[in-house]
């Protein structure tokens, strides 16, 4: 008789042991193969989320360097760098800005009662002005935290015309609306130039809450198209200088390729800036994410573990009550190495069962536990992201326990759907552990007895 067919009519025979022998192989099969799914899952869900939100680079000051050599001029780099870095495959869209003052003629006047002008270093008929190439792309606007109410965003096509975003409370002041003119003159010297209202936005923040990166009244805040506001102060030679610049890139991925590609083209120009990523919405979106796959692999490798050592000692115990039938079976110049192979059949044979019957129902189970599991870490993220609390007007928040920079980033909520799909790929995972397993459990226990000979196999019984 042949071992195949042994094996077959062995694992008949001892339907009891074969039974539990398929259970525990099909724990450690739904396991692992659950794991492997909702790790792909969630691999899936993070690539569409950095996909979807893309990557900012920012390139700003470097505060490291301020005053090095005993500078302490902010530096800036020429637009036609950022340009030709904006013009990477890798990026999706960019902007630049410049900060400097405006005067505001022909009538128009600021707003008041809020901050005082001499504390924001304004005259009274000063305001603080951005020139920005791409005003959708300021951090205010991308939250969701400003809102546009008329007109059109700054974009890169009016770089060179004169272009204003006036804040709501100025355009009422003033009676504004869009189409309408602003004379701005130089801070330093005569120049003056007329800009049209290309919209009008708004800021929530109170008249008497100082904007926080120039402290000064929000409602006089202007953004300019950057070319036809950097003519008012021109340099002697012309060129346009800028102080910061964003990047987004059309995949996070692309992050390590982008700060290489920058240190390349600009070379010695990045000197007093620095390159630093903001993936704060990617974080917070994939955080439950991150807490269901360790959750989902730990539960994998313990279960898996454990259900090793059972199938060990199972397959240990079978070995040693089938020594007299091996012995006899050597005896009659039956080879050892076939009655390995046979042994290795029976566990491969129920190994394959025990996959094949995972691969029914793991899929809608792991669905069903995966996102409900998900739906919870989701609910306690999004609790925690709106508990959050700014600090009161004019503290930085760190004399009350709060890091400004835990602030939540807008639009950018906790993932809290997966969707789990079963491929080949992972049933080859699991396969491979779980025959590799299996093999492992005969190899050794299978060794210690057909090491031994016959006679001794059946003179000294168990």
């Amino acid at each position: 008789m042949n071992f195949v067919k042994r094996a077959g009519l062995s694992l008949w025979s001892r339907r009891g042991r074969t039974l539990i022998t398929l259970c525990t192989f099909l724990v450690i099969s739904v396991m692992v193969l659950a794991g492997v799914m909702i790790k792909d899952a969630t691999a899936r869900a993070k690539h569409e989320a950095k996909r979807s939100v893309g990557a900012e680079v920012n390139l700003e000051m470097d505060l490291k360097s301020l005053g090095a050599g005993g500078a302490l001029v902010a530096p800036q780099i020429s637009a036609a760098v950022v340009d030709e870095l904006g013009a990477s495959p890798l990026v999706q869209k960019y902007t630049y800005s410049m900060f400097d003052r405006g005067v505001v003629k022909g009538g128009t006047e600021l707003v008041t009662g809020g901050v005082d002008a001499a504390a924001s270093g304004m005259g009274p008929d000063g305001t603080p002005t951005v020139g920005v190439l791409d005003s959708a792309l300021l951090p205010d606007f991308r939250s969701g935290n400003f809102e546009l109410l008329s007109g059109a965003h700054l974009t890169a096509a009016d770089k060179d015309k004169h272009l204003l975003l006036i804040e709501e409370r100025l355009a009422r002041k003033n009676g504004l609306k869009t189409g309408d003119k602003i004379t701005l003159g130089a801070h330093e010297g005569k120049a003056t130039a007329d800009f049209t209202v290309a919209g009008i936005y708004r800021d929530p923040r109170p008249s008497s809450e100082p904007e926080p990166e120039h402290f000064v009244n929000p409602a006089n805040m202007l953004y300019a198209s950057v070319g036809g506001f950097a003519g008012l102060n021109a340099p002697a030679d012309g060129s346009l200088q800028v102080r910061k610049a964003t990047f987004l890139l059309s995949d996070a991925d692309d992050l390590g390729r982008f700060e290489e590609e920058a240190e390349r083209i600009a070379g010695s120009a990045l000197d007093g800036f620095a390159l630093t990523t903001n993936d704060k919405a990617i974080r917070q979106m994939t955080g439950p994410l991150n807490s269901i796959s360790s959750t989902a692999a730990v539960a994998m490798w313990l279960i898996g573990i454990a259900g090793a050592a059972v199938l060990a000692l199972l397959v240990n115990l079978a070995v040693k009550q089938r020594r007299k039938e091996y012995g006899v079976l050597l005896a009659m110049g039956e080879k050892k190495g076939k009655l390995i192979a046979q042994q290795a059949l029976e566990i491969v044979t129920v190994a394959a069962l025990a996959i094949g019957l995972s691969s029914l129902f793991t899929q809608s189970l792991t669905q069903s536990a995966g996102q409900s599991l998900l739906g919870r870490e989701a609910a306690a993220a999004r609790h925690k992201l709106d508990s959050w609390q700014p600090p009161a007007p004019g503290s930085t928040g760190i004399d009350q326990g709060i890091d400004p920079d835990d602030k939540p980033v807008e639009n950018a909520d906790p993932i809290d759907s997966i969707d789990v799909r079963l491929d080949l790929a992972a049933l080859a995972t699991v396969g491979g552990v779980g025959l590799g397993l299996g093999l492992l459990a005969t190899a050794v226990p299978a060794a210690s007895v057909l090491r031994l000979t016959p006679r001794t196999i059946l003179t000294k019984g168990k």
